[in-house]
């Protein structure tokens, strides 16, 4: 067997995102296409030559075949090892941790994340740095530029690898090392966890649905729920991973996460349901007859974690996105400790964990996570709540009641308007962006506008800056709107808009959030010119 290589010519249009690049799969699987993007993140790294790196995915259509490609391409430039989750599969969160806990040179991760997946839905790629977090900007715009000059990939010429056999084969002079994608993961939470305590939930008669959505998740939480934890053998519901996710849209939100829904709002409701995406890095939780949204599930996971013991000692402080409702900001004052808002991105918070300034943090989009990886992780969110209602010994509606009156409550919703033409989006926040100075002292909707900004962001560990991360308009008694555009797409543009209202209690901590948010609602449609600028007067996704 030899090295061959090949010349081809840049393709248009490689530019990662906050997450890498995604794309539909059949762009992925134009000739060269996957192996073009790969090429220009050895460039932008160096090279691949000596090095080590951590390989894996969610399993979605096209992860098999993208994962013998990869490592053909690794061998023939010189990498030295492969860690390969058994099968190319690996939860976005169990990649994370090999990465830190092999002191690896990085590691390229296969998903699309909370996108569907199958012959024609959505593929994606990233890469992970060595500290086990999301490439920052600096990186992935070197990838970019990358991508503009790659000319030539050279690649081993040899034969697949069995991906389901455990164990270390070689590919010309590199191992390649298959390893059990969920075994390192669940020691790990094993070792910040309470086990003992969780077991003696369920075998107290504690009952709980987790719906892994046919996603990556499910090894992982059959492994540790069902099989470590004693749950209830069929806890966990769509456990299988699929190519195309059973058909299913794997973003674990009350509109995807429908079957889920039902049951927990349902008469024979279990205590506890939870859900988890594509990649294994979201989340969704909810009790008996309540759902929790992520911004609340940040705080009080905040509030209680000194009753895990990997958290006993307290938090070094806590961070949430900027369109992240400011729950956890309530909580940090009461601890004691730094609250950091960042722009949108998990990237963001890894300086801060590195730091030692972070040791939870969240964003709305359904992601919350720690420092033990750099990554957020919803398995790990799941066991935690696990952890405190077993410490508490209450339920989830009242440990959200307990919570509420204590720090009042932030009511808050997030409306996805997708697919809409990407020129119509952007002139859409261009407008808003030229009004904003016009903004304040504006009455909408009964309320008074107090400020109006595009958020920027100055790193404080860094010092680098990131601009137009969102535009935010902020009310007299602090509620505010949030507008910005998703990059997490593969088709047009997907506007998020972002509704927060704070009540104080004693009084009105009990509404229906869409009701409580009602003016909010109508006041965010007026001010952006919604309807006028893209044709639509409802969200597409509410949560």
């Amino acid at each position: 067997m030899a090295v061959r290589t090949i010349t081809v010519t840049p393709f248009e249009g490689q530019k990662p995102g906050t997450s890498g690049l995604r794309k539909k799969t059949r762009v992925f699987r134009q000739p060269h296409y996957l192996e073009c993007f790969v090429q220009a993140i050895f460039q932008a790294i160096g090279g691949a030559e000596g090095k080590t790196f951590v390989l894996g995915g969610d399993g979605r259509f096209h992860n098999d075949q993208a994962v013998q490609v990869i490592l053909r391409m690794a061998a023939g430039q010189g990498a030295v090892r492969v860690i390969v989750g058994q099968g190319g599969i690996l939860s976005t969160p169990a990649a994370s941790h090999l990465i830190r806990l092999n002191g690896t040179d990085g590691g390229i991760i296969l998903s699309a994340s909370h996108n569907p997946g199958g012959e024609e839905a959505d593929f994606g790629i990233k890469f992970n740095m060595p500290n086990g977090g999301p490439a920052p900007e600096a990186v992935t715009d070197a990838i970019h530029v990358a991508t503009q000059g790659v000319r030539a990939y050279s690649l081993f010429d040899g034969p697949a690898i069995d991906l389901d056999r455990l164990g270390t084969v070689t590919l010309g002079s590199m191992e390649v090392q298959i390893v059990d994608p969920v075994a390192d993961y669940a020691d790990l939470m094993e070792s910040l966890f309470d086990f003992d305590a969780i077991r003696g939930l369920f075998q107290a008669g504690f009952r709980m649905r987790f719906d892994a959505m046919c996603a990556v998740t499910g090894p992982y939480a059959k492994g540790i729920l069902e099989d470590r934890l004693g749950a209830a053998p069929g806890t966990v519901v769509h456990a299988t991973p699929l190519p195309d996710f059973g058909g299913m849209h794997p973003d674990p939100n009350p509109t995807w996460a429908h079957e889920l829904m039902a049951e927990m709002m349902g008469a024979e409701a279990p205590d506890f349901g939870a859900a988890s995406d594509g990649d294994g890095d979201r989340n969704m939780v909810l009790g008996r007859g309540i759902y929790v949204s992520p911004s609340d599930s940040l705080a009080v996971l905040a509030a209680n974690a000194n009753l895990a013991p990997g958290y006993a000692k307290g938090l070094a402080g806590v961070a949430r996105s900027m369109p992240t409702s400011a729950a956890v900001d309530r909580v940090a004052e009461a601890l004691g400790i730094e609250a950091f808002e960042t722009p949108t991105g998990w990237k963001f918070f890894g300086n801060l964990m590195d730091a030692g300034r972070v040791t939870l943090c969240g964003e709305e989009s359904f992601g919350t996570g720690s420092d033990h990886v750099r990554e957020k992780d919803g398995l790990w969110a799941v066991l935690l709540w696990l952890n405190i209602l077993a410490a508490r010994g209450e339920s989830v509606e009242a440990i959200m009641a307990a919570h509420w009156a204590r720090f009042g409550r932030n009511y808050y919703s997030r409306h996805d308007f997708e697919a809409i033409e990407t020129t119509k989006a952007d002139a859409m926040i261009a407008d808003l962006r030229g009004r904003l100075a016009d903004l304040p002292g504006l009455e909408v909707e009964g309320m008074t506008i107090a400020a109006a900004d595009d958020f920027a962001y100055t790193d404080p560990v860094d010092g680098s800056v990131s601009r137009n991360q969102g535009v935010r308009v902020v009310f007299e008694g602090g509620s505010r709107i949030v507008l910005r555009l998703s990059g997490t797409g593969t088709e047009g543009a997907t506007l998020r808009l972002y509704l927060e209202r704070y009540a104080p209690g004693p009084d009105g901590l009990g509404l229906d959030p869409q009701e409580a948010l009602g003016p909010m609602i109508r006041a965010a449609h007026e001010i952006a010119g919604i309807a006028g600028h893209t044709g639509r007067t409802a969200p597409d996704v509410v949560t």
